[in-house]
């Protein structure tokens, strides 16, 4: 069975929802994309099912622990992570990143160096900068190379020496899409002894990650953005994991990775994560041709190949009409040969119109987007747009060559 779309869009009940007789367009999906009927099957059976603490003897609660688990061995799975203990659950991406900084913080002195890119979601910059303020840390900066919009991976090695301790970067940018050389980096990186930290929020949705791979030694995603509910989730090296102290109420133990999973955690959200995953990993089982014992890890692997060809369709598509439009510049790669190095996230701005206003008429057509920095901050400062920003557009694996269309001719029939 190939890649087949009616079937996708068959599994998200929201996808035929109209509001004043119109459908639902979703180009909002780099802010969050919509559930499949697993997640929302996954969530109502936890809190029917297994509405209770973790450690009891009751049935409740081993069923809550068990799901819990199952929760862990699919991120795990997801990533291509070693072992289901170095994968942490938290409320989100931003509050995990704010907890790890503060753990690898101790392990830090005054004078200690740390770079950041102008290209991040503010997740990734702002709890470094809180904490290099807080501890007389130096931030380096690596520049956007604002003719490609790109991080030129020949700047970063000026940045890096003796005193340098972590490299925070993206794995694709939320904003212009560009993806990153992540291996390179750490490559670099490590060569001068620094801890590399990836933001994969906006690449996770869109192409399989192997941390393993990549080398790195933290790796942040969000569920809600890959099929799933609201949550965070962290991987990291278990070594480092376990060298760092955490911060968490006496009575919890020192165990990963629970000993970074503070308080009481959303069961239900992560029985959607596991719902999300299990998604996923059916795209590749039964549009990919493979058996259905063949793996979670091979299935999901097959997913991606089958959910790239059809994503780069759709970008390929919109970059196509964009440029037929007058006045308009797009915010990142557009040459059809260099696809590997984005994901279908797409911004753009307009001489005739605002951002505001484009989204405006956007949203009267039921076509839901974003407008202004998206929490890229420092791109749109470097690129003088901090107030206006631009216009986002991003696609997921239920949207349309039919969708894209009807795009280009709202925004084209705006004169």
């Amino acid at each position: 069975m190939p890649f087949d779309s009616a079937a996708i869009r068959n599994e998200f009940p929201s996808i035929n929802l109209c509001d004043g007789g119109l459908p639902r367009i979703y180009f909002d999906n780099p802010a969050g994309t919509q559930v499949p009927r697993r997640v929302i099957e996954q969530i109502s059976d936890c809190l029917v099912r297994a509405n209770a603490n973790l450690g009891g003897h009751f049935a409740s609660s081993r069923m809550a622990c068990e799901l819990v688990d199952a929760a862990h061995q699919a991120m795990a799975d997801f990533l291509g992570a070693g072992s289901a203990e170095e994968i942490v659950f938290g409320q989100n991406t931003t509050s995990l990143i704010f907890h790890i900084s503060r753990s690898i913080g101790r392990t830090l002195s005054p004078g200690d160096e740390i770079v950041l890119t102008r290209m991040d979601h503010d997740a990734n910059i702002g709890p470094w900068l809180m904490l290099a303020e807080d501890l007389g840390l130096k931030v380096r900066w690596w520049e956007v190379d604002t003719a490609t919009f790109e991080l030129d991976i020949n700047a970063l090695e000026p940045l890096l020496g003796e005193r340098t301790r972590l490299v925070a970067v993206n794995h694709a940018s939320n904003a212009l899409g560009t993806v990153t050389d992540v291996a390179a980096v750490v490559e670099r990186a490590h060569a001068h002894n620094a801890l590399v930290f990836v933001d994969s929020v906006q690449y996770a949705p869109h192409a399989l990650i192997d941390v393993r791979a990549l080398g790195c030694d933290f790796l942040v995603c969000s569920p809600y953005k890959f099929y799933g509910p609201h949550q965070g989730v962290l991987w990291g090296r278990r070594e480092l994991l376990e060298g760092l102290t955490a911060y968490r109420v006496r009575p919890a133990g020192d165990v990963l990775p629970h000993k970074f999973e503070t308080g009481t955690l959303s069961h239900e959200g992560m029985a959607g994560t596991l719902g999300a995953v299990e998604h996923i990993a059916w795209v590749g089982q039964a549009m990919g041709g493979l058996a259905a014992d063949s793996g979670r890890r091979t299935q999901l692997r097959r997913a991606f190949e089958l959910l790239q060809g059809h994503e780069n369709e759709l970008v390929r598509a919109l970059l196509a009409g964009l440029a037929k439009l007058p006045g308009l510049r797009v915010l990142g790669i557009t040459d059809p040969a260099r696809m590997a190095w984005r994901v279908p996230t797409v911004s753009f701005v307009r001489e005739q119109h605002t951002p505001e206003a484009i989204v405006r008429e956007l949203a009267r057509h039921n076509i839901f987007a974003w407008n202004g920095h998206n929490y890229a901050l420092e791109l749109y400062r470097q690129l003088g747009m901090e107030r206006s920003g631009g216009v986002r557009i991003g696609f997921a694996q239920y949207n349309t060559l039919a969708e894209v269309e009807q795009l280009l001719e709202v925004l084209g029939a705006m004169v």
